[in-house]
Formats: structure tokens, sequence, C-alpha cells
């Protein structure tokens, strides 16, 4: 072996408890790199093997009413390269043992046999028989937030007829990933289920013999699918058809693919963190071992060795702590990428799960920390190759020592020596002072950046149930009603008050921009269902003009007073400009307002509604939801408070998974710093701290004037890591502004208070680590040593 790898070995040896702390940070950096980036990965390989061996569609359109010899000219279209006709309705569930009623989608598929397109995994069971018009297929999560099993029954109400059915297949599908109800922000398996029924029997339930309302297609490869939509849009303007959708649109694959963008955000913007602070202390490691070993040098090119050989000797150093990092990122990045995908596959109920990282993602990983640690050790090679042998086998200079302003301070002089010294000498090497508190701060910050999660998600709950939506109930209707059904409603068990929505689908156009929304509908001073500003309050609604979300304003490039061309998807498709009287900011997609009698003008017909906001007595709820599982003309059912209690449910459970992933990495962090601030000041102080341990300071002072350094780094990390995560968490929620929904830039005090115990926890760990070794210095062999 070459002498200059033995003494490599050798150094490594001797800073093992510092190579080990800096492999901390390194693998965390690391770890969260693969841990992203393969689950980012795996994730998107399921999904692509999901959507191909099940063939998922790639335009999807609904209509109201077509024959079945459209789907011949369907076919027709240049590109298309497989047409399949269904039916798609809603209905509503009763299943013993659960007080409200379930909403669900009804999907036709063929008897005994799979649909051409968007079809079935069977988990169980078998597929629904001919003349068999009450068995169904149910989804799987929602079969199993019932306990529903094969032979099992519940009631439902089909086209205003209430029947039994029986399951005898459980299943999951393509099209249903990420099963959410219309207005849901999230599944809720208990309150909304997917059913297949034989496409005989759904025909004959809402008189659709020989016709369809839904049909699904697959494109030739290389073909644009506006172009298919654009055509197939014309064919289905006659019969009712709304504007068709590309596989990217539709909600489930948007949900899923949005998660891919989210996780590949991740993979840069924590590892960074990471894999700066890792730089930092790469180079203060180095700039102490060369520091030491300044005569060792000189003796080197004494004795012939080239600048080239010694910055290679202490690259190697660089490159074998890193590897260590990375070896240890590598394998917990791994293991939690795994679970990270797994989470994932069950909540987007995948059937299977193909993890197999490739190479890439832990390439990535190696070559980022390696660019990083290099880095930082570069200004501490440079310093070892710089001085010339004669020079380098002299001592260094020693420090000069002089009366400072920070001296002359007032309140210095009421401190006790121990004390002074602490702020002397932390004072004295003020850059590595400042990295030490920038490491632990970082360290602050990623619990920060972790906790706001949890912060941001009560505030749109607070703003978007709480504040915005004060009624307890919501029910959809099945079709366009009179206004009289308010009437009907006022008269059932516990109903205190009533208002009705109108909601229409439309494009709305500015210049050359245009933006296919929803249209919604208030009265004009609202007392339940409101239009919420987060920012003001509630918006009133006067005249006859729109209220936009700002998100849909920048999307349209239009402000108040701005004039917008509204076309209508729906019946005669009217065509009408309207002003814009007001904005207001929403945390949740892109919605427009205007009074429901506006839009009742706009469609010419008499006072209507398909959505009613009711207020309940509590004591009386059981007996409204029993009546209403037997009221037809009912398509879905939002109870406001069950929303509620399903979102803190299912996000704060999976976001807590997080919060403990990213505290974990942050302790190893600080303990990562602190630990080798500490060792280093051990290293440099250690003559002079047994110094005064022979002159009768006791094991508690030098502890103290030793440690009671670190705390005080670690003291003025803490702002510093609060400020360093509210820009970390604005970075963030930045990266995850999409049109769905943005994350708001809330932190609560408290979670400034949880992210500094976790570092200061974390600090004291290193703390008792470092004093077991000053407990142990031998101080006639330290005294006896000279640098």
């Amino acid at each position: 072996m070459h002498p200059l790898d033995k003494k490599m070995w050798r150094d490594l040896w001797r800073l093992r408890t510092q190579v080990i702390a800096v492999a901390l940070v390194i693998g965390s950096g690391v770890g969260l790199m693969v841990m992203s980036l393969s689950a980012q990965e795996a994730l998107r390989t399921t999904t692509e093997a999901y959507y191909e061996r099940y063939r998922f569609a790639n335009v999807f359109a609904q209509l109201k009413r077509a024959p079945q010899s459209l789907a011949e000219r369907i076919a027709d279209i240049p590109g298309v390269q497989t047409v399949e006709t269904r039916i798609v309705e809603a209905a509503l569930l009763d299943i013993d043992g659960f007080e409200e009623p379930v909403m669900s989608i009804i999907n036709s598929v063929p008897e005994n046999k799979q649909p051409v397109l968007n079809q079935l995994v069977l988990r169980e069971g078998r597929f629904v028989a001919l003349n068999a018009p009450d068995e169904v297929i149910v989804n799987e999560p929602f079969a199993e937030a019932h306990g529903l099993a094969l032979n099992d029954t519940f009631k439902a109400i089909i086209n205003g007829k209430k029947r039994t059915l029986t399951v005898v297949g459980i299943a999951l599908s393509p099209e249903y990933a990420y099963a959410i109800a219309p207005d849901a922000l999230i599944p809720d398996h208990l309150r909304f289920g997917i059913l297949w029924m034989g496409e005989d029997a759904l025909a004959a339930a809402f008189d659709l013999k020989e016709a369809f309302n839904n049909v699904s297609l697959t494109l030739l490869p290389g073909t644009a699918a506006e172009d298919v939509i654009d055509r197939l849009d014309q064919l289905l303007e006659p019969y009712g058809g709304s504007f068709a959708v590309a596989r990217k649109d539709q909600i489930s694959n948007w949900f899923l693919m949005s998660e891919l963008d989210q996780l590949a955000s991740m993979a840069v913007i924590l590892p960074t963190v990471f894999l700066s602070v890792a730089a930092f202390l790469t180079n203060m490691v180095i700039s102490r071992l060369i520091a030491t070993e300044r005569s060792t040098i000189g003796l080197f090119k004494a004795f012939g060795y080239s600048n080239v050989e010694i910055v290679f000797h202490y690259t190697k150093i660089v490159v074998a702590i890193t590897m260590v990092g990375v070896l240890v990122g590598w394998a917990v990045g791994a293991a939690l990428g795994h679970y990270n995908t797994a989470v994932y596959a069950d909540h987007f109920s995948m059937p299977f799960l193909i993890f197999r990282p490739s190479p890439a993602s832990f390439a990535i990983g190696a070559i980022a920390s390696l660019a990083a640690a290099l880095a930082g050790a570069a200004l501490a090679v440079r310093a070892a190759i710089s001085l010339a042998p004669a020079e380098a086998m002299r001592p260094p200079s020693p420090p000069v020592f002089s009366k400072g302003a920070f001296s002359r301070l007032g309140f210095v002089t009421g401190l006790d020596q121990p004390t002074r010294m602490i702020f002397r000498h932390t004072l004295r090497w003020p850059g590595r002072s400042l990295v030490t508190s920038f490491g632990v701060g970082m360290s602050v910050a990623v619990v920060v950046s972790a906790l706001q999660w949890l912060d941001a998600i009560d505030h749109m709950i607070d703003s978007y149930y709480v504040a915005g939506q004060r009624q307890d109930v919501s029910i959809g209707l099945t079709e366009v009603r009179s206004s009289t059904v308010l009437a009907e409603f006022r008269h059932m068990p516990g109903v205190e008050a009533v208002e009705p929505e109108r909601n229409l689908s439309a494009i709305m156009r500015a210049e050359h921009r245009e933006k296919r929304v929803g249209l919604n509908s208030r009265i004009e001073h609202p007392h339940l269902n409101l239009i919420y500003d987060v920012e003001g309050g509630e918006v009133p609604l006067v005249g006859d003009g729109l209220i936009l979300s700002t998100k849909l304003a920048d999307i349209l490039n239009v402000g108040v007073g701005d004039t917008v061309t509204v076309e209508v998807l729906e019946d005669r498709r009217p065509i009408v400009d309207m002003k814009v009287t007001g904005l207001f900011e929403t945390y949740l997609g892109f919605p427009a307002y205007a009074r429901i009698e506006t839009l009742n003008r706009i469609m010419r017909e008499r006072p209507a509604v398909d959505t009613v906001h009711i207020s309940l007595d509590s004591q009386e709820t059981p007996r409204f939801f029993r009546e209403l599982k037997d009221t037809p003309g009912v398509s879905g059912i939002l109870v406001v408070q069950a929303a509620i209690d399903n979102f803190n449910e299912t996000v704060a459970q999976t976001i807590l998974i997080f919060i403990g992933f990213f505290s974990a990495f942050a302790a190893a962090l600080c303990i990562g710093v602190v630990y080798n601030s500490a060792r280093i000041a051990l290293s440099e102080r250690a003559r002079e701290l047994a110094t005064l341990r022979v002159l009768g300071f006791t094991r508690f002072e030098i502890s103290y004037i030793l440690l009671g350094q670190s705390a005080l780094l670690v003291a003025l990390a803490l702002p510093i890591g609060c400020a360093a995560g509210w820009l970390l968490a604005l970075t963030i929620t930045t990266a995850f502004d999409t049109e769905l929904y943005r994350i708001p830039l809330i932190v609560s005090p408290a979670s400034y208070g949880v992210a500094m115990v976790v570092a200061i926890a974390a600090a004291f760990l290193s703390a008792l680590l470092v004093n077991r070794k000053l407990g142990r210095l031998d101080l006639i062999a330290v005294l006896k040593t000279r640098e």
C-alpha cells in the first residue's frame, strides 16, 4: 500500500467520530434525494404499467344521449384507435349500519367479460352475469370501508327507483385510481363508491337501450389529443355533449401526475439544504486536519511529493468521508423510497407495485454529494499546497490577542471569566461560528418547513369549510329542478334553512386566452354557502357581473372592469359577455360566481336549481338522513363535518409520517453540525482546557467553557433557522402552486417552537457525546503535546 494511502486510513480511523457525523449529514441529503427520485420513478413505472395493462383510455366525453350508431362516426375520426361507448350515471346508496346516504357512480360493463377500455382488476368474485339486473361489482376501497363481501346486498336509488343490489365482484380500475366525489378535496370511501353494472341492466334502468351517454377513446401513437377532441366535440354537440377531456385532465390521473411533480420538486429542494451544509462541514473537518498536519505537509514536499499527489491524498479523504454518507444515504433512501411508494400505491389504489429504482437515482445522489463535499474542501486543500516546504514546517504564527470592542461593552465586565472565554473564542473565529449556526439553523428550517404543512391544512379547512361553508349538508340533484324543490326540502325533518345553487359548465374567453370552468351561482345575500375571500372574508354578489378567483383572473389576464366572453356548454349553449365586478382569493381551484338570477336568465329558464344547501337541527339529523335515503332525484350529498373529519384523518396521518421523516433527518443534520464543531473545538483547545484543569478549574467549568460555546451557537442558530424555515416553506409552497390548489404560507408559533425543541434536543445529545470525550482527556499526554 502506498504510504499516503496508509496515512489516509489512519487519519480516517482517528477522525472516525467526525467522519460519522459528516456522513450523517451527507447520508440525510442523499437519502432524501434517493427517496424522492426512487419513489417518483417507481410510482411512474407502476402507473404506466397499470394504465397499459388495463387499457386506460386517452380521451373521455360525457353527453346526454346518443345512438350506438354514432360510435362508427367517432371511430372514423383520424387518429382514433379504439372506441367504447357506455352508460355512466349517479345513484344514491343505502348501506346497512351507515347512517348517511352514500354517493356513487355506476358504470356499465359488458356481461360476463371485461370492457374493451378502462378494464377492471378483479380482486374477488366474478363479472356480472347476463339477465342478472341487480348484480354489481364494487370498487375495493369502498368495499373495505363498509366491510362488504361477495354476496352482500345493499339498497340503491337508481333513476328514482329503489332496488336491492348484490355484490358479485370487488375490483379496481385505472379510471378511478383516485376515486374522488364531485366538489370533494380528497377521497372518502365511506361516502363515495364506484359500481359496475351490466350494460343491459343499466340501459333498462335509464331508458338508454341502444344508446349511450359516455364514450372513451384510445389514440394511435403520435396523435395529438387536442385534434381528436375538437372533432369529437363537434360530433357530440347535438347530443348534449359537454367538452371532452384528454387523459392529462381526467381528474384521477391529474391528481396522480401532480403527486409525481411534487416528488420531483422535493428531490431538489430539501437535499440541496443538506448537501450545502455537508459542504461546509467537510470544509471544517479538512481545514482542521490540514492545520494540524502543516509540518507533515512540509515534510511531504521536502521528500519530493508533488502538489498533485498531496491534493489527491486529501481529495481521497474527502471522497472516503463522502462515500460513507453516500452508502448510508443509499440504504436509507431505498428503504424509505419503497415505503413512500407503498404509501402512494395504497393512496391511489394501485393493484400492484413495481419498485425497481434505476442506478440513475443512486448515481445522482452520489454525484451531487461528491460535488458538494469536494467544493467545500477545495479551499482547504488549496491551502495545503500554497506554502513552501520550509514555511510549512514552521508552526503557524500564534493568533494576536487584544482587547476588542466586545471587551469594552459594559455588560461584559459583569460576566465571569469562563463566560467571557466562550464569547471571545466565538468572536475569534466568526466564519466557523457562522457556519455552525447556519448548519444548526438549517435543521430548524427543515422541521419548520415540514410542520408548515399541518398549519397550512388547518388554515385551508378553516377558510374553506368553517368560514365559507356554514351549511350542514349540500344536496346535488340528478337534474335541474324548479326552485319549488326548495319547499320540499324545507318540509323534511330538522331542516332549519335552505339555499339554492345553479351550476353551469362553461368556457370563459378573454382575447386569445380561454379556460373551461365551472360557473357557480349564489343568491345575492347567502348565509350558508358563501363566496369567501381567504384574505378579506365574505364577498358580496351585486349586479349581473362575475366574481372571479384571482387564479382564474391570472389565467385569463383580466381584472375588475374587464369583459369576459362566457360560452355555456349546456342546453342551448348561449354565449354572453359579462363584466368582471370583483376578485377573491381562494386556495382551491379557480371558481367563478354570478347571481343565480343571472344564470337563470342566461339559460332562459324559470328559477331553477341543481344544488341545495341545508342547515339542520343536530337532534333531527338521523331522521333527515333516513328520509333522504328514500328521496328520488338526489345524485350526491356532502356532509360538511364529515368532509372535515375525513380530510383531517386522511391528510394528517400521511403528513405526520413525512414530518417524522424530516424531523429525523433534521436531527441528524443538527447532531452532525454540533458534534463536529465541538470536536474540532476540543482538539484545538485540549491543551488550554487541560491547563485550566491543572490550575484548579473543575470538570464542570471546563465542560461549560467548551460546550457553552456550542450552546451559544445553537441559541444564535434558532432565529436564523426560523427565518430560513419561513423562506424554505415559501419555496416549497411556490413550487406546489397549481391550478387545482395552492398551499398557503402559514407557520404557527407552535411550529417554530417544536422545530427549535428538535434542534435543541439533537444538540444536547451531541453535547453529551463530546462531554464523554472531555471526561476521558489525558491531562499529562495533552500537556506534553505541541502542535
